[in-house]
């Protein structure tokens, strides 16, 4: 699969979540936000960039040889390419940790969203990699989660993934683009950005913001 034109994502960047979410309401997608558990670890945490999707599995004893020892997990780090965001599954265990931040970060990753948990957090926040999950646990994944598939479609915060989706978040949330319709929805959301630059100049001036939206139909 050929990577999207760069040029969308340096566009994403742009905006913001919420109008990303408008946007694809307004072509009929209305089930691209992720679920409202998966929250920043820091407030001013925000990601772009092209999912890389790995699906977690729940595991129950650890394995006999070390060699198997966080087996997938590590091909999932190592498979990371300048631009990925780690996108995992969801999962009730500890998947993330400052170690694996670390590499996926040199290894050029953007961040990771995950419906999982992670641990080290301080560490994670003071390293500055950009870390979206569902929760905080210290237990190791160590015989409780693993990876068993990679670039797989994938089910993250309620919200269908596929590999090459394009992926944008902030303290608002997580709002996932398909790959298909990427161009024309970061296009209207574009145009939308705009409007409500014009609307917030007009209510700041007074307007009713009744009128506001029957004159510009945005709010």
């Amino acid at each position: 699969m050929l990577p999207p034109d760069p040029t969308l994502l340096d566009r994403l960047a742009g905006l913001h979540p919420a109008v990303v979410a408008d946007s694809l309401d307004g072509i009929g997608i209305r089930d691209h936000v992720l679920a409202p558990r998966i929250r920043p670890l820091a407030p001013d945490s925000r990601v772009v960039g092209i999912a890389r999707t790995v699906r977690c599995v729940h595991v129950d004893a650890v394995p006999a040889d070390p060699e198997d020892w966080y087996r997938g997990e590590l091909e999932a780090i190592d498979s990371l390419r300048p631009g990925d965001v780690l996108v995992a599954s969801t999962c009730d265990g500890s998947f993330w940790g400052e170690l694996l931040a670390t590499a996926a970060a040199r290894r050029g990753a953007r961040g990771i969203v995950a419906d999982a948990y992670a641990r080290d957090t301080l560490a994670l926040i003071e390293l500055g990699f950009p870390t979206f999950v569902s929760g905080i646990h210290c237990a190791d994944s160590l015989g409780r989660v693993d990876v068993d598939a990679i670039g797989v479609e994938i089910t993250c915060g309620d919200v269908r993934v596929a590999e090459g989706d394009l992926v944008l978040g902030d303290h608002d949330g997580v709002v996932v683009i398909p790959r298909s319709v990427a161009g024309e929805v970061i296009g209207l959301a574009e145009e939308k950005l705009v409007g409500e630059n014009l609307v917030r100049a007009k209510l700041a001036e007074g307007m009713p913001a009744g009128e506001a939206f029957r004159r510009y139909g945005i709010l």
